[in-house]
């Protein structure tokens, strides 16, 4: 674990390390395949102190979230074992996993047959964001509920790595040879949608806490999880990749980047 410049604590795991996910209190989730589990998950604290160890013995984790407060785990796990895909999220206490291992499992909910799990993400409030293949649902107070449905194929790019805020990008045909790029943002709060238009085909979208990316190839525009475009970037080449934060953009081309301020 590395602050700024400086190691704060390493440790070696058995296996190979598919996943490393932290909070931002430190908390660390380490993903390792390849042992006498299908799947191992390590949990440490914010010193480097092993807090305990969950065992999938039959599934893969597609992702796993630590909430804001450290109380909670969450797994996103992914059964392939049989004729058809099953995802589930399961929800552990890590209070509960130091002291009894065996019932520290809070909740589990199955999703629908076939329907498959990318990530999960939790935001304020210990609500925790499921992003799958066909959609986005939200789960709190022990409920899970879709804010987001992919019902006629056109959602091409969402996220869930935002504050407080889920996106979607959906492509809409406006005349013979036109396009539009329609971004939805859901806020997770109150559930309200916003939208904002862009007049052309995405290439790719990007997000990280307030701050949404839409790449249009040789153009980025930047929005804010309000829905206002913040900044536009015209390139005079393809761009590769962007690197977000709050504040500042990671411009990405094949041969240098260069960093704006937003």
């Amino acid at each position: 674990m590395i602050t700024n410049k400086a190691i704060e604590w390493e440790t070696k795991v058995e296996g190979n390390i598919s996943q490393i996910y932290v909070n931002k209190n430190g908390y660390v989730a380490v993903v390792v395949s390849d042992t006498s589990h299908k799947t191992v998950i390590e949990m440490y604290n914010a010193e480097g102190e092993s807090l305990f160890k969950t065992f999938l013995s039959s599934t893969r984790a597609a992702d796993v979230s630590i909430s804001k407060d450290n109380k909670y785990l969450a797994i996103a796990e992914v059964d392939t074992s049989g004729t058809i895909i099953q995802s589930t999220v399961k929800v552990i206490s890590i209070a509960k996993s130091q002291e009894d291992p065996t019932n520290s499992v809070e909740n589990t909910y199955k999703a629908e047959a076939n329907r498959l799990i990318t990530s999960v993400s939790y935001q304020d409030k210990d609500k925790l964001l499921c992003k799958y293949t066909d959609g986005i649902s939200i789960i709190e107070n022990g409920q899970e509920e879709f804010i987001d449905q992919d019902e006629k194929n056109k959602i091409s790019f969402s996220s869930i790595d935002l504050e407080n805020a889920s996106v979607t990008l959906e492509e809409k045909s406006t005349g013979l040879f036109n396009v539009e790029s329609i971004l939805k943002i859901t806020n997770t709060d109150n559930k309200e949608k916003k939208e904002y238009v862009v007049s052309d085909i995405a290439k790719n979208l990007y997000t990280k806490e307030r701050s949404i990316a839409i790449n249009l190839g040789t153009e980025i525009e930047f929005i804010n999880k309000d829905g206002w475009l913040m900044k536009k970037y015209i390139a005079n080449q393809e761009i590769t990749n962007v690197i977000l934060s709050s504040e500042l953009a990671g411009i990405v081309y094949r041969n240098k980047i260069e960093i704006i301020d937003l």
